[in-house]
């Protein structure tokens, strides 16, 4: 008989997924015996289901908590441990090779050849150097750009399988409707409800083989909206890559960002107007370094207040972007700019207000400033944030996040909500290069109209 390699997949619920799919699953070499699951609360405990899963694995694959992974080495005899999520320091990467490599088995990174898939359709992506750098304003920047010159654009997002992995396989978003259908947490609904608001069809899901099939049969162009600072998934005809001055240096030291930068056909420095001019400058200096052939713009986040009367002189409780702020590791994000900018009196310290998770999310995560992550993975943990939010005393909430959650919680509190848009400060600008690469020869060739 031949022999299977037993492996385990760290991951988080998305790039996981994927490289078992596109290498592993119909491989007779390979036996995947678990996933291990991070960075996302209420992830583990699940099986990966024998339907995505494939003739190999009639019983699915089960997903543990990373934590277990010495235990399960030593139970399951594991030979292999493949390193499948981002925005790790490189420091945490060696931190799990090492771990990994002193219980005895073979640690391995993935590269692109073996994880891309291949449009039919040309591939714009928008991907970053660390979560929070700003991804979704270049990508609906992108999206209006692309629809301006007269192309279909299908969003296929990078995956937030959070729920019943089966039923979650192929996903599609045109409508709030298909978003409430769908349960989708917090998370979710930030990454789609910009690009619905703006008219744009997403894809997401488990199966990015079929997902890629079914965008193909609507798309001129499909563009990639990247997560946390992953790779893209298919194969990018053009390749942007977002960089964040606030965090000059991590495109040097980050996982896999600094493989995005080398990659990059465009890098845009976002955030220019609220980072320091020393730290645009490193960031402007490393991507030279990387990658010297990439065009390289440099834009501003354009902050707007919905009731800055709300803010001004008042002590505010501000709600920001989870993920920005959690494994993102900003202390603050545009939530608090905008409520430094518009002369609130004082930012309300939610830590001693924390419900449940909540209060953990702050134990794990003791870096972040007096701001509330707005966490929301199930509805458990939506009703905490909501209790968060009505215990913590203030005159106003300071809405930092990219959709009203409003819609989806009850908050007792009179609120102003921060919108935020990516605003070109350098020319040429996305248009122009846009422009050109949709008059490219294989660029026109490669669309089904």
């Amino acid at each position: 008989m031949m022999h299977r390699t037993r492996t385990v997949i760290m991951g988080a619920a998305g790039r996981d997924f994927h490289n078992f799919n596109v290498f592993f699953r119909r491989r007779p070499d390979y036996e995947v015996v678990a996933f291990t699951a991070s960075q996302i609360p209420g992830i583990e405990q699940r099986t990966y289901p024998p339907a995505l899963a494939g003739e190999l694995y009639r019983d699915g694959i089960q997903i543990v908590a990373e934590e277990q992974l010495p235990a399960l080495v030593k139970e399951k005899n594991v030979e292999l441990v493949v390193l499948a999520y981002s925005d790790l320091s490189y420091e945490d990467v060696m931190h799990k090779a090492s771990l990994v490599g002193s219980n005895g088995p073979d640690f391995m990174m993935m590269g692109t050849k073996s994880t891309m898939l291949k449009a039919k359709v040309p591939v714009v992506s928008v991907c970053a150097v660390r979560t929070g750098a700003g991804k979704s304003t270049v990508s609906r920047t992108v999206s209006r750009s692309l629809k301006e010159q007269g192309k279909k654009v299908i969003v296929v997002r990078h995956p937030m399988p959070y729920g019943d992995l089966e039923t979650e396989a192929v996903q599609r978003f045109a409508t709030y409707d298909d978003m409430d259908k769908a349960k989708c947490t917090i998370e979710e609904r930030e990454e789609y409800e910009p690009h619905i608001d703006q008219g744009n069809v997403v894809y997401a899901g488990v199966d990015y083989g079929q997902i890629l099939h079914a965008a193909e049969m609507e798309a001129d162009v499909i563009l990639w909206d990247g997560g946390n600072n992953d790779l893209p998934f298919y194969e990018p005809d053009l390749h942007i890559v977002v960089a964040d001055p606030h965090r000059a240096g991590n495109e040097l030291t980050y996982y896999p960002g600094e493989t995005n930068v080398r990659m990059a056909h465009i890098v845009v420095i976002n955030k220019v107007d609220s980072a320091p001019p020393g730290s645009v400058r490193l960031v402007r200096e490393n991507v030279k370094q990387l990658n010297p052939t990439a065009a390289m713009i440099e834009a501003a986040s354009t902050i707007r207040v919905d009731d800055p009367s709300l803010v001004k002189g008042k002590s505010v409780l501000v709600v920001e972007d989870g993920p920005t702020v959690t494994h993102g590791q900003m202390r603050e994000s545009v939530g608090a700019i905008a409520a430094h900018s518009h002369g609130a009196r004082e930012l309300v310290n939610p830590r001693p207000f924390a419900v449940g998770s909540i209060k953990k999310t702050y134990e794990k995560y003791p870096h972040i400033g007096f701001v509330l992550p707005a966490m929301g993975y199930g509805a458990k943990q939506i009703s905490e944030l909501e209790q968060t939010i009505d215990k913590t005393p203030c005159d106003a909430v300071v809405l930092g996040t990219p959709i009203d959650i409003r819609r989806i919680m009850k908050v007792s509190k009179p609120a102003a909500r921060v919108r935020y848009e990516m605003r070109e400060v350098t020319k040429p600008g996305l248009d122009h290069f846009l422009s050109e690469f949709l008059q490219r020869p294989d660029a026109s060739s490669r669309s089904l109209v």
